[in-house]
């Protein structure tokens, strides 16, 4: 069990984050990696015919119904990412060397002290009962605390994506050893001196000791659970990913409780508990890196960039793989005689991840994990594009109002955005061509998978770039401050807009009544209204071509 946990987890990375319903691809794939001889600009020209000729034929066979506005359906999928996430979460808690020992135990107590089969069910139902009932509360707490405007504010914000990736380098630290996360004595003493009473106050304060007494190893999990909910912005986030943690945790106990045998099959605790804790510290570590590029890009530091974000992952996941096969012990560290066949798997998975990330220093796309790494504009060094990239853009990028800095760190390579709504409106009007609005982030995750995903494809790539005047509004750009005269007081929320990440989420909620991105907007510029509803990310490119091609007829037929 726990070699599928330990698994489980460490994609969870990669897999869960954003929403649930988007197509993964395979965490090794060379299918961004081409070899080609001549001009790759030519080639790509002659495959693009192809490429148009299948992808249009299969765009003509969706139903209009397509076209609908999906923000709700990217909702839901969002919610079931951070519940599988909370879930899988929960799982890797039940490995933890505060736990998995308390199983036994446990279990042990209730079948005694019940003295039937059928009342030591009952309580063990009513246990993982209350388990669920006090993280799910502590989830609500937060919602409550916050909201979800708030909650969409801190997975914006430079200072709180900082505070964030402090405090998992904390719990990394934690758990390879440094220290541990405890609750004052105190605490901990009277929630245990509770559960000795009987009844069901009794088995809510058992409850609450393990959740308590077992907070040094879920501590970190459940902090970083409840980072990436925020981060997500959903209204329920914390709740539903508590709610998925606990059934985790709580299931084993009432089963176990049910089927008192299947705890022969258990592993014995030993060394083992502790590699979980280390392996959980390298993932941890390396999730911390992803709120620190977060805030390097909001604030156009240029520190960590695309290849120095790899280098650092590189070493995280190469260090992790050494300690996997024995060759890197810390202190409290059992001796490693010999290599078990799961953790010799898992070791292979870890080397062979870094040797896919290797290519990624010279501008492999690396589209499994491109959601993660800061944009491929930052990317210092790229073969795609010769010696170095080049940022040089359009004839008039650089006079472009404000954002000269965005058309040298572009999100996605071969388009030529603009950054101000005023400004390609106004284009869009002179060309005779509808507007696209690109709502997006520095910090946003879902995009750059959209960007990797669907908008690499050269089909996707022609048509906003001949059909479309493109405009990217970053909703996080809170670098860039408004002049005096176009400070205005929002009248949604009555706050003073004085930065462009301001003024782009103000119009976002004002005119389209959502915070959240991706939001796809396709606008005829002479009415300013929308041809078609906006749309949120899709990672099917035969879908997201019939959206365009949708907004296009629609102008077209004005």
């Amino acid at each position: 069990m726990k070699r599928y946990i330990i698994l489980f987890l460490w994609l969870s990375l990669f897999l869960v984050k954003g929403s649930f319903a988007q197509e993964v691809d395979s965490l090794i794939d060379f299918s961004g990696i081409e070899f080609v001889e001549g001009d790759p600009v030519a080639d790509t020209e002659d495959t693009t015919e192809v490429d148009t000729a299948v992808q249009i034929a299969a765009v003509d066979t969706i139903s209009g119904d397509s076209h609908k506005n999906v923000a709700g359906d990217l909702e839901r999928g969002s919610l079931w990412g951070i519940f599988i996430g909370g879930i899988l979460g929960g799982f890797a808690a039940l490995l933890m060397p505060c736990i998995f020992p308390m199983l036994p135990l446990t279990v042990s107590f209730f079948t005694k002290k019940s003295g039937t089969k059928s009342k030591a069910v009952t309580q063990a139902l009513l246990y993982g009962v209350f388990i669920i009932f006090i993280y799910v509360a502590l989830g609500m707490l937060i919602t409550i605390a916050f909201g979800a405007e708030a909650l969409n504010l801190l997975s914006t914000n430079g200072i709180f994506n900082f505070l964030f990736f402090l405090l998992l380098v904390v719990f990394a630290t934690s758990f390879l050893g440094a220290f541990e996360i405890t609750l004052p004595s105190g605490f901990v003493n009277k929630i245990d001196a509770n559960s000795d009473k009987g009844g069901l106050v009794g088995l809510f304060f058992m409850a609450a000791s393990l959740a308590v007494v077992s907070f040094s190893c879920t501590g970190p999990i459940i902090g970083t659970l409840l980072v990436e909910a925020a981060v997500n912005g959903e209204r329920l986030g914390p709740a539903i990913g508590m709610l998925g943690f606990s059934l985790a945790l709580a299931i084993p106990f009432v089963l176990f409780a049910m089927f008192p045998s299947m705890l022969k099959s258990l592993p014995k605790s030993g060394g083992w508990l502790n590699s979980v804790k280390v392996v959980l510290g390298f993932l941890e570590l390396a999730l911390a890196l992803k709120f620190l590029s977060n805030v390097d890009l909001a604030y156009n530091w240029q520190l960590l960039d695309r290849e120095v974000f790899l280098a650092l992952w590189i070493v995280i996941f190469g260090l992790m793989g050494l300690y996997l096969i024995g060759k890197i012990r810390f202190a409290h560290d059992s001796p490693l005689d010999f290599l078990s066949v799961p953790r010799t798997m898992l070791a292979i998975l870890v080397f062979s991840f870094v040797v896919y990330m290797v290519p990624g220093m010279w501008g492999a796309p690396l589209k499994s994990i491109a959601a993660f790494l800061p944009p491929i504009g930052t990317q210092d060094f790229d073969l795609a594009s010769g010696v170095s990239v080049s940022h040089a853009g359009s004839a008039d990028a650089a006079g472009r109002k404000h954002y000269t800095h965005f058309h040298s760190r572009a999100t996605v390579k071969g388009f030529d955005p603009y950054y101000d709504y005023e400004e390609a409106l106004a284009a869009a009007k002179a060309q005779n061509k509808p507007l696209m609005i690109d709502f997006t982030g520095w910090t946003c995750v879902n995009c750059r998978k959209m960007e990797a995903d669907v908008w690499s494809d050269p089909v996707v790539r022609n048509m906003i770039n001949n059909e479309f005047i493109l405009v990217e509004l970053y909703v996080d750009e809170h670098d860039l401050k408004l002049s005096e005269s176009e400070q205005y007081i929002s009248p949604h929320s009555g706050k003073k807009i004085n930065t462009v990440g301001k003024k782009n989420t103000d119009f976002q909620i004002t005119r389209f009544k959502s915070n959240s991105q991706p939001l796809y907007a396709l606008i005829d510029p002479n009415t300013e209204e929308a041809l078609v509803a906006p749309r949120g990310a899709d990672y099917t490119i035969t879908s997201y071509l019939a959206y365009l091609q949708s907004g296009l007829d629609a102008f077209n037929n004005k």
